[in-house]
């Protein structure tokens, strides 16, 4: 016999989409490493996949995301790498 019980962490209420079923799913079906959220409703967490690329293209296009010195190509090494 388990002492300890393994619980899902989160609340019904919360809406979450599930990365394996590709669902939405209110409160913690799935293990938190297989899904995004919490959102606030079912639509937001419908949006989530879309959500996530636009925010990846944001911190792609941010100047202080990268660490490239200014001026320099994206690709280039660091002043402290060598190139391989």
């Amino acid at each position: 016999m388990a002492l300890f019980k393994k619980r899902q962490v989160g609340k019904p209420g919360e809406w979450y989409y599930c990365l394996v079923h590709h669902k939405v799913e209110e409160g913690p079906d799935c293990p938190a490493k297989d899904r995004f959220g919490p959102y606030e409703s079912p639509e937001e967490a419908t949006r989530a996949m879309e959500t996530a690329q636009e925010r990846n293209l944001e911190w792609e296009n941010d100047p202080n995301w990268h660490d490239a010195p200014k001026g320099a190509p994206q690709d280039a090494p660091k002043p402290d790498e060598t190139p391989d």
